[in-house]
């Protein structure tokens, strides 16, 4: 037998199946039946007659809501400034943005738990203020990476095409740069929105008593109630579904 080129992908097949494939089937099946190991749409139901659930879901969107907006008005003056650096090696100051991502994630939540502190004096006092800063402060260079990337790649003569046809500044900006960078506002709001939506981590480590997604997931399993506890992964899984279609029909238009 003659040796293929695809034959290389055998190896991340294998890993996807078991690492990946097989855990989420799992999750389904827990998802989809009850203690008795039956099939149920059971958990689903509770969840959407729940007031604490769907209140916990609100919250949870409208966290990752402001969270993502707030980065994305952050980081896109700031990956403007820096593409259209006309310093050599503006990949530095890119780097600079990103240094951050190399400390250890609790280190730099704790560090920053020191800084409101000190600020506030007690963390109890401004909990969704809070939360929203641990989480731009954790997700904003995955904002800014995309939108970099894109901007980057916006080819100058459109610009000057823009100008010679009288645009001024804000209107080069919304009718040539914008359009433009939309692939990469998409992409950012992706990889913002979703983890931002489920990351209790940082609500636990900056004392803040408020509930997402996250944290119900892990409440549901620190109880050892598997179903729900997939139910509700299973419902997030049918969320990155929708907004990664959302994602690339925008890239498609």
């Amino acid at each position: 037998m003659r040796f293929k080129r695809s034959f290389l992908s055998i190896p991340y097949v294998i890993f996807l199946l078991i690492f990946v494939m097989a855990p989420l089937a799992v999750v389904l099946v827990f998802a989809f039946t009850n203690g008795s190991g039956r099939p149920t749409l059971s958990n689903f139901i509770g969840f959407f007659r729940s007031s604490r659930t769907i209140a916990t879901l609100v919250y949870s969107l409208f966290v990752a809501f402001i969270t993502t907006l707030v980065c994305l008005l952050i980081a896109y003056p700031t990956a403007l400034a820096l593409a259209g650096s006309g310093f050599r090696r503006k990949h530095i100051l890119l780097l600079l943005a990103v240094v951050p991502m190399w400390i250890n994630f609790t280190l730099r939540i704790t560090a920053l738990k020191e800084v409101l502190d000190a600020i506030e004096g007690n963390l109890a006092f401004y909990p969704f203020l809070n939360t929203i800063i641990g989480q731009v402060y954790d997700f904003l260079p995955f904002m800014i990476l995309p939108l970099y990337n894109v901007l980057d790649e916006i080819d100058p003569s459109l610009l000057e095409a823009g100008r010679d046809l009288g645009a001024g500044k804000a209107g080069l900006f919304f009718s040539v740069m914008l359009p433009l960078s939309k692939p990469g506002i998409m992409s950012g709001i992706t990889m913002v929105f979703l983890p931002a939506m489920t990351n209790y981590v940082v609500l636990d480590m900056l004392y803040n008593s408020t509930f997402i997604m996250g944290s119900l997931i892990g409440s549901y399993f620190n109880a050892y109630d598997w179903h729900n506890g997939s139910m509700i992964s299973a419902i997030l899984l049918l969320l990155i579904a929708l907004f990664s279609g959302i994602e690339r029909k925008g890239e498609g238009r």
